[in-house]
């Protein structure tokens, strides 16, 4: 897999770590291991600007998930698709906050924010009830999956 981490935050952020949370994801969701993927780190009034430009909302968001060949979660059996999964777009500033109100700190929410985007980069949606309990059932997962492995 090719999984690349780009800083242009302003903030600090472990960028191996992050591409390491990002592997384990793709390869627990058997993603073809030649998929593509980036993430990219920026600040408030970038997020901003891509949040108007591509979801036509006002203001800074915590994550924004461009898919690109429509990759969907292996099958066991079947050998998963190759492509490019796509660019997650991150705010480490929104994160922080968040992380904040949620009582977790901002490592917590910049990985919570990285499984949700990469699950969306899958397909995985939460308008509906059903969705929401599927992703979200599948992200609280996957994260403490990869909080056993990684304590930090």
């Amino acid at each position: 897999m090719t999984i690349e981490v780009l800083n242009e935050s302003g903030l600090e952020l472990d960028v191996r770590r992050l591409s390491r949370l990002a592997r384990f994801v793709m390869e627990q969701m058997r993603v073809h291991p030649q998929a593509e993927l980036c993430i990219k780190a920026v600040d408030e009034a970038t997020i901003a600007e891509l949040n108007q430009q591509w979801m036509e909302k006002e203001g800074p968001t915590d994550v924004l998930a461009f898919p690109m060949d429509e990759l969907r979660p292996g099958l066991v059996n079947e050998e998963p698709e190759e492509g490019v999964l796509g660019d997650l777009v991150l705010c480490p500033a929104v994160a922080e906050r968040q992380g904040e109100t949620a009582g977790h700190g901002t490592l917590a929410e910049v990985q919570l924010l990285t499984v949700h985007g990469i699950l969306h980069l899958l397909g995985y949606d939460h308008a509906e009830p059903e969705e929401h309990a599927e992703m979200f059932g599948l992200q609280d997962r996957l994260l403490a999956e990869w909080r056993a492995l990684d304590p930090r």
